[in-house]
């Protein structure tokens, strides 16, 4: 009974902790409302219930505190614990504009977070000896069962690797059509999907539309004679596999289904099928990899890539086999045509643990194999490069954002010309300062959005970290977070809020590897304590699933609605219009701005302009819109009022009128 209660009041005060959050749709990260702001109007029940919970639990805590401090005294030591706590509170929120609010939220959120701890300690103590028992024998025989057998040389998945990879293919599918409604949310979503529909054709550009300025939107270049997509060619190329296929919207979860395989593959080589299990089961229910496989954006693709590059390194360290490097090299090149940063760091550390540090050194044929895979493929990008800027070194991506944004305003390094003038750049240029809120950043979203606890995702990381058992596939886990950290330090841009710390997104596997260690570690120091220490240390393990549950319960749909649907406005109308309403061969102009009111529908755009299709365009101004009516005068004009315009959807303004009649006048939201 009591564990019962305990539980249904941590499942209520995570809801009501995240009701308390002010995320919302709009490009900006998350953050607390204040005091003030919590203790009045439709937050007040909220608030109110956070505090009630607080005194009951700090109640129940108080009358325990001798079991509780003679347990967390018995594995750690005291500096131990400061040290815990304070990594916790300074990760449960982010840096704010006046450093006096940022002070107050991380008071409020690690007070918040520390409520949450003694809760779900409280709901891991409650539960009796007898039903604990009944859990730790399925949670053993399913997860740790068979674990310390090495009697096959191979690592193969068993049923519940395969389940949670279909519980990750069916939930970001669904999430994909039910939250993102198969449609960009991300301004680079729109080029990627446009992209790959052109490379469905067969082509890398089209040519250049009649009235360049009502078609613009971000990433896709116009120039005399051309029109052509700018980010590497690596994810819309797998994105037309999709779209050939007719479902682009399932290419991301397929992958992230292939993650998780893969991940259990490589942890399972590197350490033992007892955390590889873990780790699968902790990463399924990662709300960062689920929502990862809901959208359009590279990371999934980039990650399938890493994987298979680092498995083909552990089979061409086991076999001897230099055909396992050339896969490896195959997977690199791959990569390096998706995102190249990331593909540098990846080349760079297993370049050296190739070599032999932190592993066997491979032979030489191997060696020479990996480079010239690598190379073959990454060479691919310098055709590709002269096809569209004329000029083998110059990428495409960055002759745009020079020329839209500024000389310089992509590149690498610190500068004060770095940045292209978003809201959320911490300040002008790239400098140390820039670095150090980056990375402040991208640490609270990984703490917020790795598993989706009320208690913050990481405490298990500091755990391991504090209690120092490394081994040599740790060492390994924490290179790559360190390269990833290091050479993201010296680009401005974070990635933003959009699905978490996605420039990191690489270090998700040796995160997941590092807490399962961590939990590891914990409970067998808890195991070693006592006659009953296992039983104990199965507390731990009832304490993290109940995490994950509620996650599933709260954080995912909170998120999901909160966040994701209709994220920065931009949202699937048109299409819905256009199945709805006899749109046929017009030329329907969208009204408000570029983002999120043209690109949403600009990516429903024909390829071909003379097709018997509607042509979506922008309608900017007076002047641009007669263009148009000249440009397209045997068609019929229809005219949408965008959501920044709306404040909701889209809307009919006019329709259908002939284009000539409609030269010279200015039509406005009635």
């Amino acid at each position: 009974m009591a564990f019962s209660l305990w539980l249904i009041l941590a499942v209520f005060g995570q809801a009501a902790m995240l009701r308390l959050i002010l995320a919302g749709k709009d490009m900006g990260y998350q953050h607390y409302l204040t005091l003030d702001e919590m203790f009045q109007g439709a937050t007040l029940p909220a608030a109110i219930f956070i505090a009630l919970q607080a005194l009951l639990v700090m109640i129940a805590i108080f009358t325990r505190r001798k079991r509780i401090m003679e347990g967390l005294n018995s594995v750690f030591r005291p500096w131990q614990l400061i040290v815990l706590g304070a990594a916790i509170a300074l990760t449960s929120a982010t840096v704010s504009e006046r450093p006096v609010y940022y002070a107050a939220e991380i008071a409020t959120a690690a007070f918040i977070c520390l409520v949450q701890f003694g809760n779900i300690a409280l709901v891991a103590i409650s539960l009796s000896d007898t039903h604990l028992e009944g859990f730790w024998r399925g949670f053993s025989r399913l997860v740790l069962g068979g674990s310390e057998s090495h009697s096959s040389k191979r690592i193969t998945p068993g049923g519940l690797v395969w389940l949670a990879a279909l519980w990750v293919l069916v939930s970001s599918a669904t999430l994909n059509l039910l939250v993102y409604q198969n449609h960009p949310h991300i301004p680079d979503e729109v080029a990627y999907l446009y992209q790959a529909r052109m490379l469905a054709r067969g082509q890398l550009s089209l040519p250049a539309p009649p009235v360049p300025e009502a078609f613009s939107f971000y990433l896709m270049e116009i120039d005399e004679n051309r029109w052509f997509p700018t980010p590497p060619v690596g994810w819309p190329a797998a994105l037309a596999l999709g779209t050939v296929l007719g479902v682009p919207w399932l290419v991301n979860p397929l992958l992230g289904a292939a993650n998780l395989v893969l991940v259990f593959l490589v942890l399972g080589e590197l350490y033992d099928r007892k955390l590889a299990h873990i780790s699968v089961l902790l990463l399924s229910f990662s709300p960062w990899f689920i929502f990862m496989g809901m959208n359009f954006l590279t990371h999934s693709f980039t990650l399938t890539c890493a994987l298979l590059a680092v498995l083909s390194i552990i089979h061409a360290r086991q076999t001897g086999h230099a055909r396992w490097t050339w896969a490896a090299g195959l997977a690199l090149g791959v990569c390096s045509l998706i995102r190249p940063l990331e593909a540098l760091i990846l080349a760079g550390l297993l370049g050296v643990w190739a070599l032999g540090f932190g592993g066997e050194r491979l032979p030489t044929r191997s060696l020479a194999g990996l480079v010239i895979s690598t190379g073959l493929v990454a060479a691919l990008v310098f055709p590709y490069n002269q096809q569209l800027t004329g000029s083998w070194k110059v990428f495409p991506i960055n002759s745009y954002t020079d020329q839209h944004f500024g000389v310089n305003s992509n590149a690498y390094g610190f500068g004060p010309d770095r940045g292209m003038g978003w809201p959320i750049d911490p300040f002008r240029g790239h400098g140390v300062a820039d670095g150090l809120v980056n990375a402040n950043l991208n640490t609270f979203q990984i703490n917020t959005e790795l598993f989706g606890w009320s208690t913050g995702s990481l405490w298990p990381v500091y755990i391991f970290l504090l209690l120092k058992k490394f081994q040599k596939p740790d060492l390994l886990m924490l290179a790559l977070i360190a390269a990833i950290f290091t050479a993201f330090f010296f680009y401005y841009f974070s990635g933003g809020p959009d699905f978490g710390a996605r420039y990191w997104y690489l270090t998700i596997v040796p995160l997941v590897a590092l807490s399962a260690r961590g939990l590891i570690e914990l409970t067998t120091r808890i195991a070693m304590l006592s006659e009953g220490g296992a039983l104990t240390a199965a507390r731990v393990w009832l304490a993290v699933a109940c995490l994950s549950m509620m996650a599933l319960i709260n954080f995912i749909p909170w998120r999901a609605m909160d966040k994701y649907f209709h994220y920065l406005e931009m949202r699937p109308d048109v299409r819905q219009l256009a199945k709805q309403t006899p749109f046929g061969r017009s030329l329907v102009l969208i009204q408000g701005n570029e983002q999120p009111d043209y690109a949403s529908a600009a990516v429903y755009n024909p390829l071909d302009f003379e097709a018997d299709k509607p042509i979506y365009a922008w309608d900017r101004s007076l002047d641009v819109r007669n263009k148009l009516l000249k440009s397209f005068p045997d068609r019929n004009v229809w005219i949408l009022g965008g959501p920044s315009q709306t404040g909701n959807g889209y809307r009919v303004l006019l329709g259908p009128v002939p284009a000539t009649q409609l030269l010279g006048q200015s039509i406005a939201i009635p």
